[in-house]
C-alpha cells in the first residue's frame, strides 16, 4: 500500500474512534479550512470592484491633488 492510503485509513479509524462531539468539531474544522481556502481566492482588489463606478462623476477635479485649497495645512498639525 502506497503511504497516503494508509495515512487515510489510519486517520480514518482515529477519527471513528472519537465521540460523536468531537467528530462534529473535526467535520466543522475541514468545513473552515474549506470555506477560507475558497474565500480568499473570492477576494479582489478595490478597484477591480469599483471598476464600474469610475470616471463616472462629470465635473470637478480629475484628482483631490490638483485642489490646492484641499491640501492646505496638510501634514503640519
Amino acid at each position: 500500500m502506497n503511504s497516503a492510503i494508509i495515512l487515510d485509513k489510519i486517520t480514518l479509524e482515529k477519527f471513528k474512534k472519537l465521540p460523536p462531539e468531537k467528530q462534529n468539531m473535526v467535520k466543522e474544522f475541514i468545513s473552515f479550512l474549506f470555506e477560507k481556502d475558497c474565500i480568499e481566492e473570492k477576494q479582489i482588489s478595490f478597484l477591480e470592484d469599483a471598476k464600474e463606478f469610475i470616471g463616472c462623476v462629470d465635473g470637478g477635479p480629475g484628482d483631490l491633488a490638483t485642489n490646492k485649497k484641499y491640501l492646505e495645512g496638510l501634514g503640519q498639525e
